[in-house]
């Protein structure tokens, strides 16, 4: 992620100009509407399904990680957003935080209803939509790629958190 946000900063690439060509004018069609993938509205959608699959399979230790894992990716992004400086007309542009929350709620929702081949197909189908909505609208494709780094990143952290919790857990069981 940060290579390719050096790599970036100064401009487009030609696969970022031919998405902005792609998306000319896109904010009232069907490439636009692919905006509701990375929408605010879906994002609590997805982090509601994972807090209640959560809360039905009784994945106690997973409930915080759900809870502050989107704050935690949304902190992120706009941490490393001047850090990069790439703009794109007059914002921060890499890496795109909605690009990276929605990233982070998918990967919450396999966790907590764990991984399964159709789930993660899924899941990438509804990113990839939410990459093109990104990509011909507010942020060039490159951004969006980035995000995807960034998200799955700290899924990988969120993860390893919880695999170190749980064996401090057993150790501690097993001293009683």
């Amino acid at each position: 992620m940060v290579l390719l946000g050096l790599g970036v900063r100064d401009g487009a690439t030609p696969i970022d100009a031919w998405m902005q060509q792609a998306g000319q004018g896109a904010l009232g069609t069907p490439l636009g509407s692919l905006l509701m993938f990375t929408d605010y509205r879906t994002a609590q959608a997805l982090a509601v399904t994972a807090i209640g699959v959560s809360l039905y399979r009784r994945l106690w230790s997973l409930l915080p990680v759900i809870v502050l894992a989107p704050f935690i990716a949304v902190f992120a992004s706009r941490l490393l957003k001047p850090l990069f400086g790439r703009m794109k007309d007059e914002g921060l542009a890499y890496p795109s935080g909605h690009t990276t929350l929605m990233v982070v709620l998918l990967g919450m929702l396999i966790l907590a209803v764990g991984v399964r081949r159709w789930l993660v197909w899924a899941a990438v189908a509804f990113a990839v939509l939410g990459i093109i909505g990104q990509a011909v609208t507010y942020h060039y494709f490159t951004d969006a790629v980035g995000s995807v780094l960034l998200g799955t990143s700290l899924v990988c952290l969120a993860v390893a958190a919880l695999r170190a919790a749980g064996r401090r857990m057993r150790r501690f069981r097993l001293r009683l």
